[in-house]
């Protein structure tokens, strides 16, 4: 089993150890630094997908909210493109839904704390009216490019902010404690499910 892991900076790199793996299958995990944005993600992740097909992408990484708490760990499956969401009236798609090839694959079934990521191409630092559970600036993208690619796809976010409370400053504070809780997120938990 090949796993791609991406994050958008080096202060969100986390490496990932899944228990109950080594053993019953060979497992890789690679590891992506896209950049910051949908443009540069889309790309590099494609890039790479090309380059070694993996079976699984997880995106990890750190999120603002409105309705959470700082330190809250969300799985999103639903992706929405905020910058998109304004171009409904054209028929514009701006909404991804990645459970469908996770489950016929059989993948991160059990993970929960459900969430709904909005991407945009904005670090919003001021209170609007902004769909889903967390906000970030790749996963929309990434979400799509795996569709294109038929790869299932996940993201897990840690929240370092609430929009609109100097949300820029506590991002960068927030650093070292969203590695340690990714990291720990993932200790628990394997992709695939390995017992009924």
């Amino acid at each position: 089993m090949r796993i791609l892991v991406t994050y958008a900076v080096q202060g969100e790199f986390t490496e990932l150890k899944f228990p109950g793996l080594i053993g019953k299958e060979e497992v890789q995990i690679g590891y992506l630094r896209t950049g910051i944005g949908k443009v540069k993600s889309a790309f590099y992740l494609a890039e790479a997908i090309n380059h070694g097909l993996p079976d699984l992408v997880i995106n990890v990484g750190t999120a603002g909210t409105i309705r959470h708490r700082v330190g809250a760990v969300f799985v999103c499956r639903r992706f929405i493109d905020r910058d998109m969401r304004k171009l409904t009236d054209f028929g514009v798609e701006y909404e991804i839904d990645s459970s469908g090839l996770l489950a016929q694959k059989g993948y991160c079934l059990h993970w929960q704390n459900e969430g709904v990521c909005n991407t945009g191409d904005t670090f919003l630092t001021e209170l609007s009216d902004v769909e889903g559970d967390v906000v970030d600036m790749e996963a929309y993208a990434q979400a799509m490019v795996c569709r294109a690619k038929n790869v299932p796809f996940i993201s897990v976010k840690y929240v370092t902010d609430i929009i609109g409370q100097n949300s820029v400053r506590h991002w960068e504070e927030k650093l070292a404690d969203a590695r340690k809780k990714l990291g720990e997120f993932f200790e628990d938990r394997s992709p695939l499910t390995l017992s009924p």
